[in-house]
């Protein structure tokens, strides 16, 4: 399986970098693991509506710029489906059943992601109704497809 992670930003802080690069060593028994970072778009502090949708179709172009057509892709979204770790790794192992050995999973900016990126997606999921930065969600969401997978060989960790 493939799985890539389009982020929007940089990741600046040293402690999140290094339990990153901790779930990306423990991923690589299960998956080849990508992270892309794409650049947030400057904004001005008090934006408009219009100005607020540009920023986010700007952010959206170069996201979608790194999904090829034949990958299944999950975007993190507030409103997006709530699901448990198990059910997690249960989509995990139909898409893999199925042939989907490409997966994108998206982290959209500041302001969210564009409604293309939303179009595209085949799977909105939300961890919680709380907004997290987008840098931490990183970490939360390796954690989780690490955990995804050792549920699924049955190996211990879920608990």
């Amino acid at each position: 399986m493939k799985i890539t992670l389009v982020s929007v930003g940089k990741l600046k802080e040293k402690y999140l970098k290094q339990g990153i690069q901790e779930y990306l060593k423990r991923l690589s028994a299960y998956a080849k693991v990508d992270i892309v970072e794409v650049a947030d778009e400057k904004a001005p502090e008090n934006m408009s509506d219009a100005e607020m949708l540009e920023v986010k179709r700007k952010e959206g172009e170069r996201i979608l710029s790194h999904i090829s057509q034949d990958t299944y892709v999950i975007t993190l979204e507030i409103n997006g489906k709530m699901l448990s770790s198990e059910q997690l790794a249960a989509k995990m192992d139909e898409l893999a059943t199925y042939g989907k050995s490409k997966i994108a999973f998206v982290i959209g900016g500041s302001l969210g992601i564009s409604e293309d990126v939303q179009k595209r997606s085949d799977l909105a999921l939300s961890f919680s109704k709380m907004t997290f930065p987008h840098q931490v969600i990183r970490l939360v969401l390796l954690e989780q497809v690490y955990r995804a997978f050792r549920i699924n060989r049955g190996e211990p960790y879920h608990k």
